[in-house]
């Protein structure tokens, strides 16, 4: 067998298609989003989250570093429907040309009346149905980002959308098994209004979809009534929210710790809800186990 000249074989090896395959650099808004696009991504993107794990994306405060790292970037992904207020000064900031990608489009959306307006829930992707159109949308930005790697994108892609359909499936006939009027929950705010429409799980908070809403001595005087009148014996923290308000509530209804849920922030890598599907399942089965 005849050896290729050291010349001709390192031309040969710059022009193979491994070599040439695109990393496409990504900017997702938050852990949960950058979970996603590095899930449907795979060897093909490298992605950043600006707000960390067990961040909150409705405090957050970008810094410089984060306005380089748009600069740099070939995609941005955000969520949308409001939950990122910080991010179109951020764009601004950083000079990133693009549109970032809005990985809530085609979302059925749900709102809540708050102080008299109309206020869209941001938080989407807690329903896994949704969880499905936030990655094809993800999928289909990448393979405009990067169509040299367009099969091997769509391929994982694929297979993870029937991932979490699966998960979507799981998750409505462990909730059928339960009870109706045992398929109640409290939590520190409103984050899991797609959820408990997807599940037909009802969910009690004592602040709204933002964090950074406060809640009236009137409101959480009628949400301990509501709690009493209706037997509910357990709640839950946030991994992201300060869970001083929720236990002050619980302590006056005697309402027993279920744990802590992960809402809009995934957990450090050691932790139970280091994924977009493992949060999902840690939520869906710490849900379970404090109606059973």
């Amino acid at each position: 067998m005849k050896k290729l000249p050291v010349s001709l074989a390192i031309g040969v090896m710059a022009i193979s298609p491994f070599s040439m395959a695109k990393t496409v650099n990504a900017v997702a808004s938050f852990t949960v989003l950058a979970d996603i696009v590095k899930q449907v991504g795979g060897d093909q993107v490298k992605v950043k989250s600006l707000v960390g794990p067990d961040g909150d994306p409705h405090t957050f405060e970008p810094t410089p570093q984060d306005s380089l790292a748009l600069s740099k970037a070939d995609v941005v992904f955000v969520s949308g429907l409001g939950l990122e207020g910080w991010m179109d000064r951020l764009v601004t900031a950083s000079g990133y040309k693009g549109q970032p990608v809005v990985a809530s489009r085609g979302v059925t959306t749900r709102s809540m009346e708050e102080e008299g307006k109309s206020i869209t829930d941001p938080h989407a992707w807690n329903s896994m149905q949704n969880g499905v159109i936030y990655a094809t949308n993800v999928m289909n930005a990448l393979i405009k980002a990067d169509p040299d790697d367009a099969a091997a994108i769509r391929q994982r892609g694929e297979n993870y959308i029937q991932q979490l359909k699966k998960l979507d499936s799981w998750a409505k006939k462990a909730f059928q098994a339960i009870p109706l009027e045992k398929r109640k929950v409290l939590t520190s705010h409103d984050a899991f209004g797609y959820f408990g429409q997807r599940y037909d799980v009802d969910f009690l908070a004592p602040v709204g979809f933002s964090t950074e809403a406060e809640a009236s001595a009137s409101d959480v005087g009628s949400l301990i009534d509501q709690l009493k009148q209706q037997h509910i014996n357990s709640y839950f923290i946030e991994n992201q929210t300060d869970p001083r308000l929720v236990k002050q509530i619980a302590s006056a209804t005697g309402a027993q710790p279920g744990g802590e849920l992960y809402p809009e922030a995934l957990s450090a890598a050691s932790g139970p809800a280091a994924t977009y599907e493992a949060a999902f399942k840690h939520n869906v089965n710490a849900m379970l186990s404090s109606m059973r």
